[in-house]
């Protein structure tokens, strides 16, 4: 049976959900105060209670989705005591993480552009600071000589990407459930890494 990769559920308040669900189906351009109020069953004011503009709801999706992510690989990591433990954490808690979470993981990567600029460079240095955690534990399964791959940090970023990727079209509804997911794209990605067996 494959692990459970994610070490606690992702907590997402009640405004945000309702706006995640208009943002999935309209983007974030397309989708009013006014259609959040109603998906949330408040009025617009009650929305302008807890948050002060569209974009602020954004940022705290946005915010919600990385710091979720990062607690979630700096803990994976943790979980493994080898080089080789440590990247299956860490990269079968991003499949995992890109499939249970696909709306908010699409949502904040397709919406950066319309991010305000200060929160959007914290939101990419937040990406920047995940990428290095999978580049760091690929390097080091190369220096051991665990993984074969030229191109370690090329291969990094496609793990990445393969991940990322999963939040597009992975619906839990379909005829893959995650754990099954987990195993054939973590073989994948053991595949990139051209691990020695």
């Amino acid at each position: 049976m494959t692990p459970n990769y994610l070490p606690q559920p992702l907590s997402i308040d009640p405004i945000c959900a309702a706006a995640l669900r208009c943002f999935t189906v309209s983007g974030f351009h397309g989708t009013s105060i006014r259609q959040i109020a109603a998906e949330a069953g408040l009025s617009v004011p009650g929305i302008y209670h807890h948050f002060p503009s569209k974009a602020a709801i954004l940022v705290a999706l946005c915010d919600i989705a990385m710091d979720g992510l990062l607690a979630a690989s700096h803990e994976s990591l943790q979980r493994g005591t080898t080089t080789l433990e440590r990247f299956e954490h860490l990269v079968g808690c991003l499949i995992q993480f890109h499939a249970e979470y696909g709306d908010i993981a699409f949502v904040t990567y397709s919406e950066i552009r319309s991010l305000p600029e200060g929160a959007r460079e914290k939101h990419l240095e937040q990406r920047r600071e995940e990428q290095a955690l999978v580049t760091e534990v690929v390097e080091r399964g190369v220096s051991e000589g665990l993984f074969t791959t030229p191109h370690p940090r090329e291969s990094a970023r496609a793990i990445s990407t393969l991940c990322l990727g999963v939040s597009q079209w992975y619906r839990p509804s379909g005829p893959m459930p995650v754990n099954e997911l987990v195993r054939v794209y973590l073989d994948i990605c053991k595949d990139t890494v051209r691990i020695v067996r």
